[in-house]
């Protein structure tokens, strides 16, 4: 059964399909559940029919990991090719497990080379090589080519599929030529000129070719300026780059400056969303976060960061052992010290927020890192003294003793301000040694927060004679 409707449906035969949030309902998915229960293929079809791939690749996402295959084999036809590159990596590799390379080949050859590439290059190498085997010797070469960038390039990403043409056109000749090669992809924002050697030399929106006189040359109304993307580009610094200035699409070239393809928007859109995700994540220490990723590679991915993390809490309950005695002769103090690590910590993860973000965006750089050490410093001065006064009081009134406030809210003072320059240097310094600031970030500033916290409290509380070692 081939799909009659290519866009999100709110009904099919009289039950709802989407939510106010645009997901797929509880009743939906249960129904098309039950269908492929009872080998009743038509009647999944029937519902399946009219969604939008995206919504297909959401309903094989939300079912249960046992039951994909069995709902693969009922819909058939309509796990189409950009069905599969819709779809959660983890998930569609359960799917692929259980097709032949010839079928993935085949679901490959539709798609454009970046999405074919992005299914290929998850598969085992022999797994690979069967699949690259089945292809047509053209789309073959074009993804074994990609495969050779390294993951996560502009190489990896880019569209072979683009229009380029000489410079010495006319607007008619080109008109003409892309009227007369049905070979050529439909779907283009610009057209890319080139010199004899295949160096791009200038684009033309299709805006400007259709509003232009048929006589006049390619060469008077193409834009010059442009914005070349080099392959062995991180797609970071790409998705940066078509931010900072508002392009569409963008020409690849090799090392040579040749044009070798192209990137568009709609690629960047995944880009962004899975680099901002990945900082998050990173900055919790959870692995790629992803629900439908193997129980196993979570559990690695979380357990090592826990573990450095209670490496790292040791040593501030080292240094709490240090004033064990003094912590006896008050009990205040034990009742007070999360409060000085919880307000620490908070003010720290803030900056650090910030920092990661700023570096990924290329906001913080070498030349103004001074600058932002200050702003950060001043901050933590206005919010230490804020809170410090609050806590101070607070905490006088409450154990009817002045002096315990003053050292608490001289501690939280301390901390706060320790806190803003760790949430900046940390990642500062990470990024300096060419790590990811957001990968262990949160574990050296948590640590940093809490052992000064602590150290800041009761050294006061010993060093203004409240209690004794």
């Amino acid at each position: 059964m081939s799909k009659t409707n290519d866009a999100p449906m709110d009904d099919i035969d009289g039950e709802d399909v989407l939510d106010e949030d645009n997901r797929l309902t509880d009743d939906f998915v249960r129904s098309v559940s039950e269908a492929v229960d009872e080998d009743d293929t038509n009647r999944a079809q029937e519902l399946v029919n009219p969604l939008h791939d995206a919504d297909i690749a959401d309903l094989f996402e939300i079912v249960d990991e046992d039951e994909r295959a069995p709902l693969a084999q009922a819909l058939g036809d309509l796990v189409s090719a950009d069905v599969l590159a819709e779809m959660n990596e983890h998930v569609r590799e359960d799917l692929i497990e259980v097709l032949e390379p010839s079928q993935i080949a085949d679901l490959t050859e539709q798609l454009e080379t970046d999405d074919a590439v992005a299914i290929i290059e998850d598969l085992e190498e022999g797994e690979q090589k069967a699949v690259l085997a089945e292809m047509e010797p053209e789309e073959r070469a074009a993804v074994e080519s990609a495969l050779t960038y390294e993951e996560e390039t502009a190489g990896r990403i880019m569209q072979r599929d683009l229009i380029a043409v000489p410079e010495h056109m006319t607007v008619g000749d080109l008109i003409d030529y892309l009227r007369g090669n049905d070979d050529l992809t439909t779907e283009f924002w610009e057209i890319f000129v080139v010199d004899p050697a295949y160096k791009p030399v200038g684009t033309c929106e299709l805006s400007w070719i259709l509003r232009t006189p048929r006589e006049i040359a390619i060469a008077d109304v193409m834009k010059h300026e442009q914005t070349l993307i080099p392959a062995d580009m991180d797609q970071e610094e790409v998705a940066l780059r078509f931010q900072k200035y508002n392009l569409i699409s963008a020409a690849v070239v090799n090392d040579d400056g040749r044009l070798i393809g192209m990137i568009t928007v709609d690629d960047i859109l995944h880009i962004v969303e899975d680099e901002a995700s990945e900082d998050v994540l990173l900055l919790s220490g959870a692995g790629e976060g992803d629900i439908n990723e193997p129980i196993r590679d979570s559990y690695k991915a979380r357990v090592r960061w826990l573990i450095a993390n209670l490496a790292t809490a040791l040593v501030a309950s080292f240094v709490i052992s240090i004033f064990g005695a003094a912590i006896e002769q008050m009990v205040a103090l034990a009742i007070l010290m999360p409060i000085v690590a919880s307000i620490g910590g908070n003010a720290g993860t803030q900056t650090m927020a910030v920092s990661v973000r700023a570096l990924a965006m290329n906001e913080l750089t070498r030349s103004n890192t001074r600058r932002i050490i200050g702003r950060e410093f001043r901050i933590a001065i206005l919010n230490g003294g804020t809170i410090a006064v609050l806590v101070g009081i607070g905490t006088a009134l409450a154990f009817a003793n002045p002096m315990l406030g003053g050292v608490i809210a001289l501690a939280m003072l301390i901390n706060i301000v320790i806190a803003g320059f760790a949430g900046i240097f940390v990642p500062v310094a990470l990024d300096r040694m060419d790590q990811d600031p957001a990968l262990a970030s949160s574990v050296f500033v948590t640590m940093i927060t809490d052992t000064m916290g602590f150290l800041a409290f009761l050294g006061l509380a010993v060093g203004s004679g409240l209690v004794s070692l």
